[in-house]
């Protein structure tokens, strides 16, 4: 019983991290930049859990509640892109090429959220996600900085949403050391400047 206690105490402290952060579409406040987290890809293209978000993220935007789209997610082979895909499936729902903005090194939770603030210089974001992992998310990018707003996207109760919620104990751990220590992430890099030029574009 210990054991499942101790198990359970980073999953438990990633939700009350989140509070009362996290909500739907219609729940979320406007502001400036919505950000999607990869969720893998399937022949190049998003899988379901990945276009669900990107679905959610292109109702933010065509509401009015997000200026731009921040996609984050892993290239870190030449034959698997996720940000590029991510950016053609919002294309063909109507977001603009010019309100898009990739990072191309978000390979997990807590590098994306580094690398919003650092990176891309994101102080405030509606993040995107499905619901089992968008506490966990809105938790990290709170400890990087970010004044975070999480949408949890849903799904049906199958396979892949129970694996997914069994995953997140093992994550959770994981996360509470990352939110603890605040490690670098595994490529930071220079400043990039497509958040603000999209924004002042936006503007115009």
């Amino acid at each position: 019983m210990a054991l499942c206690v101790l198990a359970l105490l980073p999953a438990t402290w990633m939700r009350l991290g989140a509070g009362d952060r996290v909500g739907t579409t219609a729940d979320a406040p406007a502001g400036e930049v919505v950000m999607v987290f990869g969720a893998g890809l399937w022949k190049g293209r998003p899988t379901p859990y990945l276009a669900h978000r990107l679905d959610a993220a292109a109702e933010l935007y065509r509401t009015g509640k997000a200026k731009v789209v921040l996609v984050t997610g892993d290239n870190s082979r030449v034959e698997y892109d996720e940000p590029d895909a991510m950016r053609t499936y919002l294309t063909e729902r109507g977001v603009p090429d010019d309100r898009i903005v990739s990072d191309y090194a978000g390979f997990d939770s807590w590098d994306s959220c580094v690398r919003a603030k650092k990176i891309f210089g994101v102080d405030r974001a509606v993040l995107v996600s499905q619901g089992f992992h968008i506490h966990r998310a809105t938790t990290l990018c709170r400890s990087a900085g970010i004044d975070a707003y999480g949408v949890g996207v849903d799904e049906p109760r199958d396979a892949t949403w129970y694996y997914g919620g069994a995953r997140e104990l093992a994550a959770s751990g994981k996360a509470a050391l990352e939110a603890l220590f605040r490690p670098d992430p595994h490529f930071l890099g220079p400043q990039e400047w497509g958040v603000a030029e999209a924004l002042a574009s936006a503007g115009r």
